[in-house]
């Protein structure tokens, strides 16, 4: 049976900030392959590389050499208006300080990545309760950010990357600003996702969580293990 297409692959992909006469290679040859349905952890110490690497699959940041292909197309052959249209429509989100709009409401912070995709607007409250909904706050509908609990401001976050049905959600340290037993709540939540078959791709520190991911890409020194 063919294999499907990789949600994400890099190949070789390296990265130099250059500043003055010193040049840092903070990416040195990464290769990896995620394919549809993975939860893939990236796990590493501050320095490692992994927001680097977080920017370049994020679209946020071009490689300085190396291929990324984003479901199959070379992401290297788009401008920057087709790269920011990439990123809306192909990648959700999620902050590890949520990034919610505070004068917004939570069913408006949803809706916001459909504004940039220009869904219709007969279209985009349905689809934010609906996934308010999913997330289990359907109760809070009217409410603002400063409202919520940090918990509850992570799953409106959730719900926003999942706006335009993405191809993968990129996650960064998104239980760093919650309490242990929020975490694990977020982290259910995640793994029902999953389950639907949402790919996910968390960037995290934190060593404990690595028994939750389908597939460990550890950063060191900007360079993987993939597991």
């Amino acid at each position: 049976m063919e294999q499907p297409t990789p949600i994400v692959r890099l190949e070789n992909i390296r990265k130099t900030y250059d500043s003055g006469d010193l040049s840092v290679e903070v990416l040195k040859g990464i290769n990896v392959v995620v394919r549809p349905g993975l939860f893939v952890g990236i796990l590493g110490t501050s320095g490692s590389g992994k927001s680097t690497l977080l920017n370049i699959l994020g679209l946020l940041d071009v490689p300085s050499s190396g291929i990324y292909e984003l479901d199959g197309i070379r992401v290297d052959t788009m401008n920057d208006d087709q790269l920011a249209a990439e990123r809306n429509r192909k990648i959700g989100f999620i902050f590890q300080s949520f990034n919610l709009f505070p004068h917004l409401t939570i069913e408006q912070n949803v809706e916001v990545p459909m504004v940039y995709g220009r869904m219709p607007r007969r279209q985009r409250r349905p689809r934010a309760l609906e996934l308010l909904d999913m997330v289990r706050l359907g109760h809070r509908l009217g409410h603002r950010p400063s409202q919520l609990s940090g918990g509850e401001c992570q799953r409106v976050a959730i719900a926003r990357s999942l706006a335009n049905s993405p191809s993968f959600l990129l996650a960064d340290e998104p239980t760093g600003n919650l309490d242990e037993a929020t975490s694990d709540e977020i982290m259910k939540l995640f793994h029902s996702l999953n389950q639907s078959g949402v790919t996910i791709i968390m960037v995290t520190h934190n060593p404990s969580l690595e028994s939750h991911f389908d597939m460990v890409i550890r950063m060191r020194d900007g360079r993987t293990d993939a597991l």
